[in-house]
């Protein structure tokens, strides 16, 4: 019987190291890709000569995956609020680009997703603050504050 609680741990850990890296492998490619569309983009705007505002709003999100990868890598863990701040700043560049060509209703549905994401990441905050995990709790009274 103990034996073949021993060889059950051993699969586990054969196969929680080969998910770990897949993940690492994945993260890995995302960030090289990222890095290989911020090239791109620099070189459209050398190219151009100019800088303009969609220019800037995209190396932002090219920045904010490159910061969730790094967050991820740093800590094991991705606040749920990264992949909302790149929908939020994603749907604000859709607007400032295709304003012109956009129908009433459509800027006002964008406009209301922005407003909707930026909502759940207030009510993300606060109920982060106001209950925080308990792991947070003893993470907290481990680290004296300054």
């Amino acid at each position: 019987m103990e034996q073949s609680g021993y060889k059950a741990e051993q699969l586990r850990r054969f196969f929680s190291s080969g998910l770990n890296a897949v993940e690492f492998l994945g993260l890995l490619v995302i960030a090289f890709a990222t890095s290989i569309a911020i090239y791109d983009e620099v070189m459209v705007m050398w190219r151009a000569q100019g800088v303009h505002l969609s220019d800037l709003l995209m190396m932002f999100l090219y920045l904010e995956i490159l910061a969730m990868v790094g967050r991820y890598l740093q800590s094991g863990e991705l606040p749920v609020r990264f992949p909302l701040y790149i929908g939020i700043v994603a749907l604000a560049r859709y607007l400032i680009i295709d304003l012109k060509e956009m129908s009433e209703w459509r800027m006002l549905a964008v406009t209301l997703a922005c407003f909707i994401l930026s909502v759940t990441v207030l009510v993300i905050r606060y109920g982060h603050l106001r209950y925080p995990y308990n792991e947070d709790l003893s993470r907290e009274q481990a680290v004296p504050r300054k």
